[in-house]
């Protein structure tokens, strides 16, 4: 028993998810940081977000070789709930996220990740590249000034060299990972010319701790559930989207399979501990999860190493950290853009629906201006919806003969639904139709209660002008629902379909 839970979490590799896992340390920083400001509280803040849920979900989350942390995401809905309640609210919230994350993994609900399409995955994955890209961009200005002369010179050298060597030592040789190569080599050749050009260190520090539990320090009362749930709920999410997503792009990656109800609890699970040793709370992490695996991180240990690395670089090697060039880091991320962007896409146009490349291109606008991927997803699985109905509802056709009794026949095609049921109503014509018409569902499928109420609305057309329908090949649950249809249907217990219909009356 013990050992077959050991084995479970050893890597197949520990030599690549080790050096893969400190890379990730190294870029997990500055970016902490970053979102910690972004979400107006301390640093420290955000890396003990970044630990902790990297390290819960590394060990309990379903999807090996996924870095989970502090992110960009979940730092926008945080930081009105900050600036107006304070931080300990934000820590009051973050538990609450991870309690409701808990109940969807625990209800199963990891599923419905699948009705994502893949248009919308794909702006997904381009939108969090531009965002990944535009958050490189600030790091060229200093408070409001943009840097130039021999300073940007400097950095654009640097950030050129790193992303030179992270694209050319694979060439050469994949022992150790070029992320972290790039990194060392990088710094140190900073170091050793002795280049003026902005540092870890100059953005904040890094020096703390080991974080404590800490009880959220708030009234426990129904105001103060009035004023977390809200953000609660949004982060919970967010974040759920965000990490599921992410494993699908991990799954895509490594040519393996996540569990997205596991990783939902281990979301939970992770976000109810970082609110309880003061962390903002947090999620999956795309640029991280795509360095680690692009680094050679494919199991458990990746992840566990990165936290325990972090936290390392927080109580004993701060000011070595510190000493880590901003331009390096800038060219890491940008080679993590040209990685992360599906440049596929841009060979989609002309080949694939007007609409899909509608859905996807305004999945990743939406993600950029607004930073919010929960919206982003909702519009565009929306979107698809809208376009699968449209292309659905304009396939709908009758195929017209006449029978022995030079009756005329109407064998219908397609689907038969919301969408499609005014243009199911002007493929007749009553009026001149002949006295006896028989209409053939054989090939058709009527979907839901808008479908019923077509097929009685059209019985109902032909009754006014004295002639009469034959109702062919329809399913059981069709002919139970019908009201003024359900006389005119010709049972053929051998022939008619079997199917079930969308409608609350069968529930």
């Amino acid at each position: 028993m013990i050992f077959s839970l050991i084995n479970k979490y050893i890597s197949v590799n520990p030599k690549n998810d080790i050096l893969s896992g400190l890379t990730v340390a190294l870029a997990l920083v500055p970016e902490a940081v970053a979102f910690a400001l972004l979400a107006g509280v301390e640093p420290l803040v955000g890396l003990y977000a970044a630990f902790t849920i990297g390290l819960v979900t590394s060990i309990v989350g379903g999807r090996p070789g996924m870095i989970s942390g502090a992110t960009g995401a979940i730092a926008v809905v945080i930081g009105t709930l900050v600036a107006f309640h304070g931080v300990e609210y934000l820590f009051a919230a973050v538990v609450l996220t991870g309690l409701l994350q808990i109940a969807f993994g625990l209800l199963r609900l990891g599923k419905f990740i699948r009705l994502v399409p893949h248009p919308v995955f794909l702006g997904f994955v381009n939108g969090i590249a531009m965002v990944i890209f535009i958050g490189q961009i600030k790091q060229f200005k200093v408070g409001d000034a943009w840097i130039t002369g021999e300073p940007l010179m400097i950095m654009l050298a640097i950030i050129a060299g790193t992303m030179l060597i992270i694209h050319f030592l694979p060439k050469f040789t994949k022992a150790v990972p070029e992320i972290l190569v790039a990194v060392i080599v990088g710094s140190l050749a900073v170091i050793w010319l002795g280049l003026d050009t902005r540092t870890v260190g100059d953005v904040a520090s890094i020096k703390g701790g080991f974080p404590s539990f800490h009880i959220p320090d708030v009234p426990f009362s129904w105001t103060t559930l009035t004023i977390v749930f809200p953000y609660a709920l949004t982060m919970a999410l967010v974040g759920l989207i965000e990490s599921l997503l992410t494993l699908n792009l991990v799954d895509d990656l490594t040519q393996t399979t996540g569990q997205p109800n596991r990783e939902s609890v281990g979301q939970g699970v992770a976000n109810t501990v970082t609110g309880l040793f003061g962390g903002m709370g947090g999620c999956a992490m795309v640029g991280q999860s795509i360095i680690n695996v692009k680094s050679g991180g494919r199991g458990r240990l990746s992840g566990v190493v990165a936290s325990v690395a972090l936290l390392l670089f927080i109580l004993y090697l701060s000011e070595y950290i510190e000493m880590i060039p901003i331009a390096v880091l800038v060219g890491v991320m940008f080679m993590v853009v040209i990685g992360t962007f599906e440049w596929c896409t841009i060979r989609l146009f002309g080949k694939v629906p007007t609409l899909d490349i509608i859905t996807g291109i305004s999945v990743a606008v939406i993600t950029v201006l607004t930073d919010n991927l929960a919206l982003a997803v909702i519009v565009g699985v929306i979107l698809s919806a809208l376009s699968f109905a449209w292309e659905s509802a304009s396939k709908i056709f009758v195929e017209q003969y006449q029978n022995d009794q030079g009756d005329n026949v109407y064998k219908v095609n397609g689907t038969l639904f919301f969408a499609s049921k005014e243009h199911f109503q002007e493929l007749f014509d009553p009026k001149t139709d002949s006295n006896d018409v028989y209409i053939d569902f054989g090939n058709a499928r009527a979907l839901d209660h808008s479908a019923i109420q077509a097929i009685d609305k059209l019985a109902m057309r032909y009754k006014r002008v004295g002639k009469t329908l034959h109702l062919q090949h329809l399913s059981a649950e069709c002919q139970l629902l019908l009201k003024t249809a359900k006389n005119l249907v010709e049972v053929n217990v051998l022939e008619d379909p079997t199917y079930h219909v969308a409608d609350d009356k069968l529930a």
